[in-house]
């Protein structure tokens, strides 16, 4: 069964300048490949994706073109620098532009396109906030949709207080954010597998009903 990840670099940093989490990003891609999955990465910055809430702001909005690769992806992170002790701009954007996704529930059952794909959190910085972001970030993927698997997360922030950075840190030596890093991803195959042989049965739209019913 054949799985596809997609990677969304949420720096603020456009090509070609070097990205720490791009860095990141590429130790991950290659345990995903150990684990026969293709992978992709954009960086959201080298496009320009409009600022609002729904799945295509027009006006040349090319969020849309990031969105059905999310849409054909099996499994969806998330990577993001710190910036004053939280996810950055970038990160932030690109949540608000999945709410557009609350608004596109399938005919037969109201499911967001969004259900029976995973998703997971990549954080990296110099400084404090990686369970800030990730505690974000998380719920904001499970309320669009996705699935977070147990330990679907990792990060390097190295020591307590500015200081280098993932790339001159030597973060990809750090074994503390190897171990998440090979854990968020077997974790994630494993569960991409899972929701692709038994997908979610939930009808959205019965439920809702209910819910009128039981709220009169």
């Amino acid at each position: 069964m054949k799985l596809k990840a997609l990677f969304l670099n949420c720096t603020l940093k456009k090509s070609p300048k070097t990205s720490n989490t791009e860095a990141f990003i590429e130790e991950a891609e290659k345990v995903f490949k150990d684990l026969d999955v293709y992978t992709e990465i954009v960086r959201v910055v080298d496009h320009d994706v409009k600022f609002g809430v729904t799945s295509d702001e027009e006006n040349g909005d090319e969020w849309p073109k990031i969105l059905k690769k999310v849409k054909t992806a099996d499994i969806l992170i998330l990577a993001t620098p710190i910036w004053r002790g939280d996810r950055g701009a970038v990160a932030k954007m690109v949540a608000e532009r999945f709410d557009g996704i609350m608004e596109e529930g399938s005919e037969e059952n109201g499911q967001f396109p969004t259900y029976n794909k995973v998703a997971g959190v990549m954080v990296d910085g110099n400084e404090d906030g990686a369970k800030k972001a990730i505690s974000s970030m998380v719920f904001d993927l499970s309320e669009h949709g996705f699935t977070v698997p147990v330990n679907g997360f990792c990060y390097y922030v190295g020591e307590a207080g500015p200081g280098p950075s993932y790339i001159e840190a030597g973060g990809n030596k750090h074994e503390f954010t190897n171990n998440m890093m090979l854990l968020m991803a077997h974790n994630l195959v494993h569960l991409a597998k899972t929701l692709k042989e038994n997908p979610y049965p939930t009808d959205v739209k019965k439920l809702e009903e209910k819910a009128k019913e039981m709220s009169k």
